[in-house]
């Protein structure tokens, strides 16, 4: 309960930091326009690929690179947005405002370790991709099970070297190396400020869905026992639910996107701030970022 306290006190703190400066919450929303635009994209080719090879092996070959290249684009597009959130944060901590060019900027710069982070985030997908297939014996259960926390602890990982790396200019070696650090130091408050974060955006996340589809359901369902039967006005309704359900899950997908980059870029400006006070003998205590000291109280 306290944890989840924890995460709900951030989240305000977070969307206060957010409703000052509207320019933190830009790239969660291109992170969804772009998202669904590659979607669409990519599974064009996958499509027309299934429809050409069938189940040839030839076809499998086919189909597994192109899943992988849009996964991998999917990662990249990702990591580009949240790298300018997390430097739009940085900057509204540290120069009272977020620019957007300045954001841009450093993420073109690295460009390269971003795609080399989307690269092992694509490989760790794969391997849990290919670990759940495997429907075998007690051998592939615990398969299933090494590749999920995997998966998970990278997860965590990513959110952390992604700062790291448009922050202080780091490769994905040494934002590594430093995320490798700063966790031995500082696990408890990392578990702690992620684990009640998740609960308090899943919680928000699952209410909006729910909110979202019983008022779609309402009105589409509604229209169409009003009406009698499939006909425009039904047809009308549905749709209008169909979008106002897809709003819901728009605003919860921004919420959980933004929640979390704020949340691990300022642990890593306070670990960050901590680490460059100890490195000066200073024995001082180091205040944390605003946000996080909801947490942190």
């Amino acid at each position: 309960m306290e944890s989840f306290s924890r995460g709900w006190n951030f989240l305000k703190q977070a969307w206060s930091m957010a409703f000052k400066d509207k320019d933190l919450l830009k790239p969660s929303i291109y992170t969804l326009i772009a998202g669904t635009i590659v979607s669409i994209t990519g599974v064009i080719p996958i499509i027309g690929a299934f429809l050409l090879f069938g189940n040839l092996q030839f076809g499998n070959i086919i189909l597994f690179i192109l899943g992988a290249i849009m996964i991998f684009v999917q990662f990249v597009v990702s990591y580009i947005f949240s790298g300018m959130t997390v430097y739009l944060i940085y900057g509204y901590l540290s120069e009272g405002d977020g620019r957007l060019d300045k954001a841009w900027r450093i993420v073109q710069r690295d460009f390269f370790d971003i795609l080399t982070l989307a690269a092992v985030s694509t490989a760790v997908n794969l391997i849990r991709n290919a670990a759940s297939r495997n429907r075998g014996g007690i051998g592939a259960s615990i398969a299933r099970g090494a590749t999920n926390l995997l998966q998970v602890l990278w997860t965590e990982a990513s959110y952390l070297i992604l700062p790291a790396m448009v922050i202080d200019d780091l490769n994905l070696r040494d934002g590594m190396q430093r995320i490798l650090k700063i966790t031995k130091e500082n696990l408890l408050l990392i578990g702690i400020s992620t684990v009640g974060v998740r609960w308090v955006t899943g919680l928000i996340s699952a209410a909006l869905g729910f909110g979202g589809f019983a008022i779609a359901f309402a009105i589409g369902g509604g229209a169409a026992y009003l009406t009698g039967g499939v006909n425009a006005i039904s047809i009308i309704g549905v749709a209008i639910g169909a979008l106002i359900f897809f709003t819901f899950i728009l605003f919860a997908s921004i919420i959980s996107s933004y929640t979390s980059t704020a949340c691990h870029t300022c642990l890593y400006i306070w670990a960050r701030d901590v680490e460059k006070a100890q490195a000066a003998d200073q024995l001082i205590r180091v205040a944390a970022p605003a946000p996080l000291r909801a947490v942190l109280a």
